[in-house]
């Protein structure tokens, strides 16, 4: 048996469709309720469901009783504050679990190739049911910054970087790609993330938004690439010979890490946020 997953993820595990108007919509997530929790890069996140509708951005199985990623609690002291960005999580119709707002602060390029890691969406998710994805709508308008998707971490080759003006959309099977964002803004960048079982009803609202499930990378300068690349390959080195001498093992030596069973039975090492 395995998991129900949608045909559009099949060719690239990702797929952008059609840009919202967000200058329509009140900037609700300058209200909401932040906690600190960090994820690739200097993070904030304003929880709109959560496990159990507390404010907190802990993984569902680390709460009792553990869950998967599904059926997320409204955060009620958020959703009155944000009933827009409530009303577009829920628009697609499918089972939620996590949802929220992040902040990121500006970062470099290095910052985000070093910080690209999988999702544990699928932990206690039992198969034959629907294999949960994750949509990512940016709320801010940063046209200079990416999201960088990659299908093995350290092949540039795989790469594929989506830019993030105000309104873009991409809902990203993100326990199979690699991914992180480059923002080089002043500011900080908002963005809705949520969890979304795969459904009949997360299929229907992809294929009525124009989907592409293959985008054009934005340009990036091959030397300033290289030396991101660089930076961040001394950076993971750095990291494992230091956890390596407080005899620490260095998969999981970052408190945002965490061992989980892939769908293919194997360990691997997969982001909580």
């Amino acid at each position: 048996m395995s998991y129900v997953k949608l045909p559009v993820f099949d060719e690239t595990g990702y797929v952008v469709v059609d840009s919202y108007d967000q200058a329509a919509d009140p900037k609700e997530w300058e209200q909401l309720i932040y906690v600190d929790w960090k994820s690739s890069g200097d993070t904030r996140f304003a929880p709109l469901a959560s496990a159990y509708g507390a404010i907190e951005c802990d993984g569902f199985w680390n709460h009792n009783p553990p869950k998967t990623d599904k059926d997320g609690v409204w955060v009620t002291e958020n959703v009155a504050i944000a009933p827009r960005l409530t009303e577009r999580a829920q628009e697609p119709g499918a089972n939620v679990g996590r949802c929220r707002v992040i902040e990121l602060q500006p970062n470099t390029y290095a910052d985000a190739i070093y910080n690209l890691h999988r999702d544990d969406n699928n932990r206690l998710n039992p198969e034959g049911t629907g294999w949960i994805v994750r949509a990512f709508f940016n709320l801010t308008d940063n046209p200079d910054s990416v999201m960088i998707l990659r299908e093995d971490k350290d092949d540039p080759a795989t790469e594929t970087r989506i830019p993030l003006p105000a309104g873009a959309q991409v809902v990203i099977d993100t326990q199979r790609l690699y991914h992180a964002v480059w923002h080089p803004g002043d500011e900080p960048r908002y963005c809705l993330i949520t969890s979304y079982e795969s459904s009949p009803e997360l299929d229907a609202w992809i294929s009525a938004r124009g989907p592409r499930p293959r985008v054009d990378s934005a340009y990036v300068d091959p030397a300033q690439a290289q030396e991101a690349y660089a930076q961040a390959e001394a950076r993971r080195a750095a990291r494992a010979a230091a956890l390596a001498a407080q005899g620490q093992d260095p998969r999981f030596g970052d408190g945002t890490m965490a061992a989980a069973t892939t769908s293919g039975g194997g360990m691997e090492v997969l982001s909580e946020a």
